[in-house]
């Protein structure tokens, strides 16, 4: 049982100990929301449908990312032995009986570039049978007394599923990965949230080309009205009738050019933006620069005109695999090591991605095995250790 007492110099409330370690900060996370689900702090479907479904540069990066990682072979290990048949790999190979392997990991991942957050099922007590996939919008972290979560709530509508977790350890039938936040205890940080300005600009950038397609590449001119004795003013139904027919006649993309034909003293006076107006596509390429910026993705997969930091396809393809890619997957696998492999009762297990079988790490291996082979102070058997090979017997 946890008990509490006061603290001789102050007011506060200070945790004693029943013979377990906890953080002494760890009950002040929960002050206030002990055991009441508490939302993820913004709007999950605003992301998802402005940033994701909407933005053509955020989509690509997170798909490309999701799906790199999401298809790299995974290897298991107990101490230095890979294990070839183990029930891990069979679970990871068939999910859950809608996804494979790689459409499991790319939903989980794709979850946590868009929500900061995503969230696994483990269905069956002790060895899993099947790992779920949870939309990350409606899962709630029920704050716990230590720090720890006590459970997560799943609502869809009006109803719920709750799942309690261990006091101790924070263990629970649900997988919580979360990404750094430094502003909140229990959720994590979206990527997308950093790129939000950007992703405004660049949408509102498509929403103005596309008007400006749509009336011709200007704005509507000015009609005016003149007679003999100066200008004029038009009757309301006047006005209402020559509205109409410039709409239905000379608006949209189709009547692009069309001539104008006037009558009754009616005069046009063009209002032609100028170039510096439209060069809209300096500020879109700026907008993509920084929504990449976010994910870590290179702008010039994204073939955008001028940026030329990396020598070659090859150097931008090596950087998006060494510095986002990789980590991530890293992150991930660390989550399912932690969360997934105890459960099988045996020690020492752990998830690898396969380096050897990621081609766009090939140039960094053929500097490595450039450098090894050069080495004359090295046996031929410490050349192969030092590139991950096994001594010749």
């Amino acid at each position: 049982m946890r008990l509490f007492k006061r603290s001789p110099a102050s007011n506060a409330v200070l945790p004693q100990s029943d013979g377990q370690k906890h953080s002494l900060a760890g009950p002040l996370l929960a002050w206030g929301m002990l055991g009441r689900p508490k939302w993820t702090p913004r709007r999950y479907d605003r992301l998802a449908e402005e940033g994701y479904a909407r933005n053509v540069v955020a989509f690509r990066c997170i798909k490309e990312i999701a799906q790199s990682a999401a298809a790299t072979p995974l290897m298991l290990f107990q101490g230095e032995r890979e294990l070839v048949l183990h029930p891990v790999l069979e679970l990871l190979t068939r999910p859950n009986p809608r996804q494979g392997r790689v459409a499991f990991l790319e939903s989980v991942i794709t979850q946590l570039l868009i929500a900061g957050n995503a969230y696994v099922e483990a269905v069956g007590e002790g060895e899993p049978v099947e790992l779920w996939p949870l939309r990350a919008d409606r899962m709630q972290v029920v704050p716990g007394r230590h720090g720890l979560p006590a459970g997560y709530e799943y609502k869809v509508g009006s109803q719920s599923r709750r799942w309690s977790a261990d006091a101790l350890d924070g263990q629970s039938q649900i997988l919580h990965l979360k990404q750094y936040h430094p502003l909140e205890d229990w959720y994590g940080f979206s990527p997308l949230e950093a790129a939000a300005r950007a992703i405004d600009q660049f949408n509102a950038a498509e929403q103005w080309n596309q008007a400006l397609l749509q009336n011709g590449c200007r704005p509507s001119g000015a009609l005016s009205v003149e007679s003999r004795d100066g200008p004029l003013n038009l009757t309301p139904e006047q006005y209402d009738r020559l509205k109409e027919q410039l709409q239905e006649q000379y608006a949209g993309a189709v009547n692009a050019g069309r001539p104008i034909l006037l009558e009754g003293g009616l005069k046009w006076t063009d209002m032609m933006l100028s170039p510096k107006d439209m060069d809209f596509l300096n500020a879109k390429y700026a907008s993509a620069r920084d929504i990449a910026l976010a994910f870590g993705y290179p702008p010039m997969l994204l073939g955008i005109p001028g940026d030329n930091t990396y020598a070659n396809q090859k150097e931008a393809r090596l950087a998006l695999w060494e510095q986002t890619i990789l980590p991530l997957l890293d992150f991930v696998l660390d989550g399912l090591n932690h969360w997934l492999l105890p459960r099988f009762g045996e020690t020492a297990l752990r998830l690898r991605y396969d380096e050897d079988a990621i081609s766009a790490l090939n140039p960094r291996r053929e500097m490595l095995w450039a450098r090894i082979n050069a080495a004359t102070f090295l046996s031929e058997d410490e050349k192969r250790q030092a590139v991950g090979y096994d001594i010749r017997v």
